[in-house]
């Protein structure tokens, strides 16, 4: 359906099931955050409160709470888009495919932005104290818009055919910012307002910045899809929709059906004090100078709805983006990344911090025993590719034999360990960029990454069963976390120096089977299932300090070893401290779930 509003889709969401109304009066301050995050684990409905706490304006939530839903929301649109994607792929394919050629023109209708005089957003005008002061964590630094739509122009060439729609977190209030005349506007880095702020910043001038809450739901999606730099966010929003986006002229445009607009502006070089906001990776991204939005007006439609949503440690709500982004997006991967067959960017470990590649080995195809050379060259070009290139860990394996599937994490670990040697087949790149919200580097957006690269046969078993073993002082209950891999609980990390010390004492025959270790704090926890594994080795760790190994040595400059790879994975000083949540809240919202209590029909099983 194209929506015209978010109105529109919220009442058909009710007329499906799809939605419950909450007409109990909720707090914004933690308490709807975590009646959020529940309703979303048990693959509940999208929740509407109609009473906030401290505002007029009801709040939305859970909207992409499931796939089912989430499809269901773009049913009408998906098989246009699918097919423009399908154009750019393969144009001739469409011959082949009728039906596909025929939605092609009504998606691609719908591209180019219409410009109208009148917009419903424009309707009235409020302050930013009176908007939903949500706040999702209890150490957050005030409450933050969790799903801005936050537009762009191109400072050399204004208009919507240069803008850029991004998802960039704004803090309302708290910290230094001035009450109701100034917000935090914090964009990490490899996003598209970075490109139109540094020409601002060349000019030394303002960035007019427009902030889009709601409207149709094509927006939101639109504003965190990866798109090429110079593909408007507007436009896949208006096939998305089924439906051209509505703008009003401006400086920047205003998007006429949004709920709220906050217009204003960004300074060149000002900066303050953001956050700390609990965020996607499951930590609390810490407190750093951000760019100031500088808020003009606040302008909302008559009937605005709020929507919202919380991250924390994956899975939450942004793993259905993430699903359906990728998705639409995969057929394109080998035309963008010749070779490159599929990439998963796993959620589970929070996006960034590990990416798995299927690859292509094709260099030397006569060869008795295949080893990584073009998977090397296909790894340099994901890391040099749009947000690919944020990857802390790269595991990429060729996939000629035409069954490995990037997606099932857990074979695609077992295909690696089986076959990379450790003697040749780990390329480090030190002292270069990471990923905004990870602590495990050496500074903000700084740090290293590891591609480990994998071809060939089977070059040994993997163990599943934890043998005998004669640990050093220090390490101690060892758990097995998947085939081949080994768990081990170490004391209170102090320095990296004592891991090269274990790794010196540990013996290799008794590892036999066992080509990847772990050091943790809670070993038990670890290998309890695969998502505990994943989050806590790749949040946790920073390759060119963290990775050790058995029988390591450095030869021509490259690192390598001649036993197991060791990865430190404990928490250090530096790191972010995880996510928790409140016990008071907790307990209110308990009684709120409670059989008899006003959600007790959302409580899972019920």
């Amino acid at each position: 359906m194209a929506y015209a509003s978010l109105r529109e889709c919220v009442d058909e969401l009710a007329r499906a099931a799809e939605l419950v109304r909450v007409d109990v009066e909720v707090d914004p301050f933690l308490e709807v955050a975590e009646i959020q995050r529940r309703v979303f684990a048990a693959g509940g409905p999208a929740l509407y409160f109609s009473r906030v706490k401290g505002t007029s304006f009801p709040m939305l939530g859970n909207l992409f709470g499931t796939r089912k839903r989430a499809e269901y929301i773009f049913r009408d649109s998906l098989a246009g888009v699918r097919a423009l994607v399908a154009a750019r792929v393969d144009p001739a394919s469409l011959a082949a495919d009728p039906m596909a050629a025929l939605r092609l023109p009504r998606a691609a209708v719908h591209l180019l932005p219409r410009f109208v005089r009148h917009g419903p957003v424009m309707a009235r005008t409020t302050t930013l104290s009176a908007l939903p002061g949500l706040v999702s964590w209890p150490d957050d630094g005030g409450p933050f818009i969790t799903l801005p739509q936050v537009y762009t122009e191109d400072p050399d060439a204004p208009g919507v055919r240069h803008s850029n729609l991004g998802m960039y977190r704004v803090q309302l209030s708290g910290n230094a910012y001035v009450p109701d005349r100034e917000a935090g506007l914090h964009y990490q880095i490899h996003r598209g307002i970075g490109v139109h702020h540094a020409k601002a910043i060349a000019k030394n001038a303002r960035l007019p910045v427009n902030v889009f809450v709601g409207g149709p739901p094509a927006m939101t999606l639109a504003a965190v899809m990866p798109l090429p730099e110079g593909l408007p966010e507007l436009f896949f929003a208006g096939a998305l929709n089924g439906r051209a986006m509505r703008m009003l002229r401006g400086t920047p445009s205003i998007h006429a059906d949004a709920d709220f607009c906050i217009r204003g502006w960004v300074e060149p070089h000002e900066t303050k004090p953001e956050g700390p906001f609990g965020d996607h990776l499951g930590y609390y991204a810490k407190k750093h100078e951000f760019p100031v939005l500088h808020v003009a007006s606040v302008h909302h439609r008559e009937d605005a709805i709020w929507p919202f949503t919380t991250v924390g440690r994956p899975p939450q709500e942004d793993t259905i983006f993430g699903e359906l982004i990728g998705e639409l997006t995969a057929p394109l991967i080998p035309q963008v990344l010749p070779g490159v067959r599929s990439v998963n960017a796993v959620d589970a470990a929070g996006v960034h911090p590990l990416l798995l590649a299927v690859g292509s080995e094709r260099y030397v195809p006569y060869a008795k025993e295949p080893q990584p050379m073009e998977l090397l060259t296909q790894a340099h070009a994901i890391l040099g590719q749009g947000q690919m290139s944020l990857a802390k860990y790269l595991l990429i394996a060729d996939g000629n034999g035409g069954e490995l599937d990037a997606h099932d994490v857990a074979g695609f670990l077992r295909h690696v360990l089986e076959r990379f040697d450790p003697t040749r087949d780990l390329h480090f790149q030190v002292n270069t960029t990471m990923d905004t919200l990870d602590y495990s580097g050496t500074g903000l957006n700084r740090g290293s990454k590891l591609v480990l690269a994998a071809a060939g046969a089977k070059r040994r078993e993997l163990s599943m069963v934890v043998p005998e073993l004669h640990l050093p002082e220090g390490l101690k209950r060892p758990r097995l976390a998947l085939p081949g891999v080994l768990v081990l609980e170490a004391t209170r990390f102090s320095r990296p120096e004592e891991v090269d010390a274990w790794a010196e004492a540990l013996r290799a025959g008794e590892l036999a089977g066992f080509p990847l270790v772990v050091v943790a704090d809670d070993s038990e926890f670890v290998a309890r299932n695969l998502g505990n594994f994943l989050w806590v080795t790749f949040t946790r760790s920073n390759p060119a300090i963290d990775v050790h190994g058995v029988g390591a040595f450095v030869q021509g400059k490259a690192w390598g070893c001649r036993g197991p790879v060791l990865i430190d994975a404990r928490a250090k000083p530096h790191h972010a401290p995880p996510l928790v949540e409140d016990p008071e809240v907790t307990r209110r919202v308990d009684a709120l779930f409670a059989r008899g209590g006003p959600l007790s029909t959302l409580r899972p099983g019920s």
